[in-house]
């Protein structure tokens, strides 16, 4: 068994229209689906065991196939920091072209931004940046490992599995 493809990721958000409009303002990622969930689902599958609860559900997809899952709740409960050595998740990743483009264009839009454009390791490039409640967003340009992971990622990964990387697996 094996998963076909990465789907979406979810965030709670404390405002559902501003939300919509960050992620097609900032990134082109229009809204492409949205739900009322019922009272009983609040309680019973998200656990909010409040009277009246509700969540606003909608699905924002980013130009590429994946989609960012939102959720607004009410009541809502106040955001947490992000720690990056606790257990969970910390941050959704936005491949992009041109990173000093990327981070001038937010900057002008007024988005905080964490830390300046660097590259990695490996030669890429990337910042973080937070939307409007801090989830941090990462943005990243492959440059040519773009096609690298394109082409070869599924070789790669075959190969790693029974080399370098096999320990992981056992």
């Amino acid at each position: 068994m094996k998963a076909g493809s990465f789907s979406h990721v979810g965030i709670t958000v404390s405002d559902f229209n501003r939300a919509v409009r960050f992620y097609w303002e900032m990134f082109g990622a229009p809204l492409v689906g949205v739900a009322d969930t019922p009272e009983e689902r609040v309680r019973g599958f998200f656990g909010v065991d409040v009277p009246g609860a509700t969540c606003k559900i909608g699905w924002i997809r980013i130009p590429g196939g994946a989609v960012i899952e939102i959720f607004h709740f009410e009541p809502r409960q106040p955001a947490q920091s992000v720690v990056w050595n606790r257990l969970g998740a910390t941050h959704i990743c936005l491949n992009v072209r041109g990173i000093q483009k990327w981070h001038d264009f937010l900057v002008g839009k007024g988005v905080q931004i964490v830390s300046p454009p660097m590259q990695a390791p490996r030669g890429h490039w990337l910042f973080f940046a937070r939307d409007f409640d801090g989830n941090l967003i990462e943005i990243t340009d492959l440059g040519y490992m773009y096609h690298v992971l394109r082409w070869l990622g599924p070789l790669g990964g075959w190969i790693f599995r029974r080399g370098m990387y096999k320990k992981y697996y056992t």
